[in-house]
């Protein structure tokens, strides 16, 4: 019989569990976060600098990504050992279209990059304008900066946490003084979008759905908390994910109304819309640290990726097990490691394909964005559709028609962005990638377990944390 833990003793154990929750949580949700400094002025670029139409649309922005969340929740119930949306899919229809997320998660990882350094030089642009001649070298010497780091060790998730909250912070700080700055009209301001109001925003929303990429990271970084059991796990997965929907709607909402209240509208080229807002309602001092937070915050969303996206090619490629198997069905070369256990071909490759992209877009985050949707919710919707199989298998009609109105709605989001004609390059690219990981699998076999690929590649992450 187990001895009886006294208060005093649990104590201890309730502020680690704290603290590990926080941790966790904060770094986890740094993608979504950071998706604020660009999604709000992609949506409101859509509504052709329509300010009064930008609350409606953000709005219905994060109540899709409450919808999303609300079925994730069930994808982190069901494995709380990671695995995400390839882990649904591969048990729903096999572990051949596991391929499907996987190959869109790998162009999520590359599009995280490119976006967000783009998106970090225009933080940095805003407060040197000066800098805009030199927007694209910027961008492309962040990106080996950021991925040259990750070949000296991974960052921890402190840091990442830490990023968050300090933007998350001044934020506030921001939002704070802007309840009392006076109107004052910044940039590009219309009085019509061009279209009746209503299908004006339902044109628009999609666009700013950049603001969903990160949401089904709990689902898979799960896996990093091996020192839990499977139901602290999911408990800590779906607490993540309800703080990620409070603080990013919070900020997200918060940010937009007092943009339409300010009458802040599409910045000038050298600044951004959440930078001009902070600009005129906030003193020089935390305009500066905004700016920093703003920057610090991307380039950190741009590092985690460059730790996951290689960290998933290495869980692929050919390796020993410690029972002396070899298994993988990608070149050897991808899973080797330095003496701080970084994939280097894996981070140069990133780098290589995170520097065409962000050179065709010219550096321009703005330009990225509806790339970055695509790709996306390409994986949302190949999760949402595995638990709906899952649901009606179980017999659970309120859960399968909770992933099939999730699924009607990131269909028609992904239809919507694919209408706009160059999007269909995230999408044909993940189809690609998908279609020559399957190939290499057939090849090799078909050995079992890709569907797991990357909830091991976050266990291998946190294994040398």
């Amino acid at each position: 019989m187990r001895p009886a833990t006294s208060a005093a003793d649990r104590r201890p154990l309730l502020h680690s569990r704290l603290a590990l929750l926080l941790a966790f949580a904060f770094a986890v949700m740094a993608d979504p976060v950071s998706s604020v400094a660009y999604a709000i002025e992609a949506a409101l670029r859509a509504l052709d600098g329509d300010v009064a139409l930008l609350g409606a649309t953000m709005g219905l922005v994060v109540a899709i990504i409450a919808l999303v969340i609300l079925n994730y929740r069930q994808l982190v119930g069901r494995y709380p050992q990671g695995g995400g949306a390839s882990a649904a899919v591969g048990e729903a229809f096999g572990d051949g279209w596991s391929f499907l997320p996987i190959g869109a998660l790998v162009v999520d990882f590359v599009l995280t990059i490119a976006i967000s350094v783009s998106a970090g030089a225009s933080a940095v642009i805003a407060y040197f304008p000066a800098l805009a001649p030199w927007r694209l070298p910027l961008a492309l010497a962040l990106i080996v900066v950021v991925g040259s780091l990750t070949w000296f060790g991974h960052l921890g998730r402190l840091v990442f946490a830490a990023m968050t909250i300090a933007f998350v912070a001044v934020a506030a700080l921001v939002l704070g003084y802007g309840l009392f700055a006076e109107p004052h009209t910044v940039g590009t301001v219309t009085a019509a979008a061009g279209q009746p109001p209503v299908l004006a925003v339902v044109l628009a929303f999609p666009v700013a759905m950049a603001l969903a990429t990160g949401v089904e990271a709990p689902s898979s970084a799960i896996a990093q908390l091996g020192q839990l059991d499977d139901p602290d796990r999911a408990r800590f997965g779906r607490v993540t994910l309800w703080l990620t929907l409070g603080i990013v709607g919070a900020i997200t909402l918060g940010l937009t109304l007092e943009a339409v209240r300010l009458g802040v509208g599409i910045p000038p080229e050298d600044s951004t819309q959440i930078a001009e807002l902070a600009r005129i309602a906030a003193p020089a001092p935390v305009f500066a640290a905004f700016q920093l937070v703003t920057a610090l915050l991307l380039l950190s969303a741009a590092s985690s990726s460059f730790q996951a996206g290689p960290g998933l090619l290495k869980a692929l490629a050919l390796h020993t097990t410690r029972r002396g198997e070899t298994v993988g069905i990608l070149p050897g070369a991808l899973g080797r490691t330095d003496a701080d256990h970084t994939p280097y071909w894996g981070v140069a490759l990133f780098i290589l394909l995170a520097g065409a992209i962000t050179g065709a877009a010219g550096g321009n985050d703005q330009e990225l964005v509806l790339f970055y949707a695509v790709s996306v919710f390409l994986s949302f919707l190949a999760g949402l559709v595995s638990m709906a199989v899952f649901s009606h298998r179980d017999r659970r009609p309120w859960s399968l028609a909770l992933n099939i109105a999730g699924a009607l709605v990131v269909s028609f989001t992904l239809a919507a962005n694919l209408t706009r004609g160059l999007p269909i390059i995230s999408l044909a690219a993940a189809v690609l990638i998908a279609g020559m990981l399957y190939t290499a699998w057939t090849r090799a076999g078909r050995p079992r377990g890709v569907r797991n690929a990357e909830s091991e590649s976050e266990r291998e992450e946190d294994s040398l944390a």
